[in-house]
């Protein structure tokens, strides 16, 4: 294998949409953060649930980024309430992300979930979801201000608390360090077999990582992909998710 070669990076997809016709789209910052941060070459994968050969996929995969997205998890899938009138949803990425995610660290394929991808991480591996968070009394508001430009909505909000000895205090991560919050739901219960890696001022679970995995496999509520050159923080997760993926591709 050429040392030059990149992992390939998988960057799950929603589906919209546009005009008459059906799409499979990730956002633009999603897959330039896997090639400037993680170092990769991104592969957008579509929502086809069943139609995936799941083993196939994984087979060709160095890496796995489960993206955010304006839509949210269906509640069914961790028995929650029926939604909230108007909640965006997306079954066709719920039936491909939710399996795609064990499987994948069942295979030994590192991931990286980030706010959808995190929650969905939880879900999987059968943890709940708080579906509005700013309802809950004793949590903040994490929704980002609708009326401001993208750089004020994903500007620093607030901070998150990393705990001791877990794989983001392994990253040389500062102890406090401030994240940018454009999220209206959050981790509920935590999954069992999860690890709490950081928290908000308010307790809210902000990141997690799966404890018996053979490889990076970490989850955050926040979007560490923004910009993710100019923060030393947000970059050293990539960084650190970019150098699994070419372990993993080094022994292809």
């Amino acid at each position: 294998m050429s040392a030059t070669r990149l992992p390939v990076i998988g960057v799950t997809a929603c589906t919209s949409q546009i005009g008459k016709h059906p799409f499979h789209i990730a956002g633009d910052k999603y897959v330039r953060a896997v090639s400037l941060g993680a170092g990769g070459l991104p592969l957008v994968i579509p929502a086809l649930s069943d139609l995936l050969p799941t083993a196939q996929l994984l087979a060709q995969l160095d890496g796995l980024l489960f993206t955010g997205s304006p839509s949210n998890v269906e509640p069914h899938h961790y028995k929650g309430s029926p939604s909230a009138e108007g909640t965006q949803h997306d079954p066709a990425r719920d039936a491909t992300t939710l399996p795609l995610i064990r499987a994948a660290i069942a295979a030994g394929v590192p991931v990286l979930g980030i706010c959808r991808g995190f929650q969905e991480m939880n879900v999987a591996y059968g943890g709940t979801l708080h579906q509005k968070v700013h309802e809950v009394p004793e949590l903040m508001d994490h929704r980002e201000p609708q009326d401001q430009p993208l750089d004020v909505q994903y500007g620093p909000a607030h901070d998150v608390h990393v705990d001791p000895g877990g794989v983001m205090a392994g990253l040389g991560l500062p102890e406090t360090f401030r994240v940018n919050s454009i999220h209206g739901q959050g981790v509920d219960q935590l999954a069992p077999g999860l690890r709490t890696e950081a928290r908000a001022p308010d307790g809210l679970i902000e990141a997690f990582s799966i404890a018996n995995a053979r490889t990076f496999a970490l989850g955050v509520q926040w979007h560490p992909e923004w910009k993710v050159t100019e923060n030393p923080n947000y970059l050293a997760i990539f960084q650190a998710f970019g150098k699994a993926c070419q372990e993993r591709a080094s022994q292809r």
